[in-house]
């Protein structure tokens, strides 16, 4: 252990290292939150900043503090602070230190990828390369989406993890051509669509309909929708984008008619974007089960916000979705709608019956506002971030030039792009 300097506080340093790894964790959900806007995660990015500035000041000591947190716990938000102080720090035997707690675990890949993505760019140079040219999997799987993260091309590296035999590698790397819009490696990908692994599959036909493919690509995400790979949602979340209207209709009218998929339906019909769905979409809302993701497609469409504009209700007293605090309760799982508003279907009919004159059925809407640039960039600004991720794919779907837009980043970095 290093020594002390005089003016650090041992446990207000240890209590910097415990907040920013706790935060980390509040940030990787709040990424995907339904709840959070741009604005909220430059908020929450600004705290967990303070933090690592704390451990920064604190110099030796705030490195061991959370180098030996990692050691201890083994936990992805540890990672991803001993990752920041060590790759900033320029030390090869502290970024080594790191690596070697990470190859052990591998699940901590994504708070050290996390910190890749945090540090300004200057201070990664040669350090990239070095994952690369690694003879690791593991390792040329990190370097690959820290440059996807970055939005730096990788270039011969990326073609090469593409037709890898790791499949985490090839996964990572299929994903990262589409984010990077390496159309020269479509007929690669496009080989890969109908692979017997259906994550490969999967990725491989998700990037290629990014990269311009309405073929077999776009079969073959069709075919994750309807045999439910697992990768239903991800799939849907294309295929209503980019499917003619007609055939948009008949894939929901197949979901519809399942009791099955009837939620798989609703993320659906928010995706598509059409309002010819609202008043069945005001019906789901009244079944407690669907009615937050009912209500968050209603949204979607139509732009209307459940809490704010006054139209919240109350989920029954006696339904529970998610773990309960009974010892015995196997479920522990957290329930997928918690943080969003539950509708009271009868003001939601109301709120449709006196605007729906603002809306044409077959017409696409995202937020109360017809599909383009203009309403896709002003979302990506203003809107909550699972709105923002479905702006960044409506945009990256209708310019097939662009890098799709990276709604994870650093908040202050996307207020600045945008």
């Amino acid at each position: 252990m290093a020594t002390i300097p005089s003016l650090v506080i041992p446990h207000i340093i240890d209590q910097h290292a415990e907040e920013a790894a706790f935060l980390w964790l509040l940030r990787s959900r709040a990424i995907h939150a339904p709840h959070y806007s741009l604005k909220d995660l430059a908020k929450l990015d600004n705290r967990v900043e303070a933090h690592i500035d704390g451990l920064r000041i604190a110099g030796d000591y705030g490195w061991d503090v959370s180098i030996a947190n990692l050691e201890a716990a083994k936990e992805a938000g540890e990672a991803f602070v001993a990752g920041i102080l060590a790759l900033e720090g320029n030390h090869i035997e502290r970024i080594n230190a790191v690596y070697q707690i990470v190859e052990t675990t591998p699940a901590l890949v994504n708070g050290l990828v996390s910190a890749f993505g945090w540090v300004e760019p200057p201070l990664l140079q040669g350090k990239v390369n070095g994952l690369l040219v690694s003879q690791s999997p593991l390792w040329r799987r990190v370097g690959i989406a820290v440059c996807a993260i970055h939005r730096v091309n990788p270039g011969k590296f990326l073609e090469q993890a593409i037709i890898d035999a790791d499949v985490e590698l090839r996964t990572r790397a299929l994903r990262a051509a589409g984010e990077l819009v390496r159309v020269d490696l479509k007929p690669i990908i496009l080989d890969q669509v109908n692979d017997s692994n259906p994550t490969i599959s999967f990725w491989a036909a998700w990037t290629a309909v990014l990269l311009g493919d309405r073929g077999r690509a776009l079969q073959s995400l069709q075919n994750h929708v309807l045999q439910a790979s697992g990768f239903t949602i991800k799939a849907l979340h294309i295929v209503c984008r980019v499917l003619e209207p007609q055939q948009v209709r008949e894939l929901l009218k197949v979901l519809v008619t399942s009791d099955t998929k009837l939620r798989e339906a609703i993320i659906g019909i928010g995706v598509s974007g059409d309002p010819l769905y609202m008043p069945w979409l005001i019906k789901q809302m009244a079944i407690p089960e669907l009615a937050k993701v009912a209500g968050e497609a209603f949204s979607f469409i139509s732009g209307v916000d459940i809490a704010y504009d006054g139209l919240e209700g109350e989920m029954p007293a006696n339904f529970t979705a998610g773990p309960t605090e009974e010892p015995d309760d196997e479920n522990v799982a957290m329930e997928p709608d918690e943080d969003l508003p539950c509708p009271n279907s009868a003001l939601m009919e109301r709120w449709w019956q006196q605007n729906q004159q603002h809306f044409k059925a077959n017409n696409r809407y995202l937020l109360g506002k017809s599909i383009d640039t203009v309403q896709c960039q002003a979302v990506l600004k203003t809107g909550k971030q699972r709105q923002r991720q479905a702006a960044a794919l409506e945009l990256a779907l209708m310019q097939a030039t662009a890098p799709l837009f990276e709604t994870r980043a650093i908040g202050k970095n996307q207020q600045r792009l945008l």
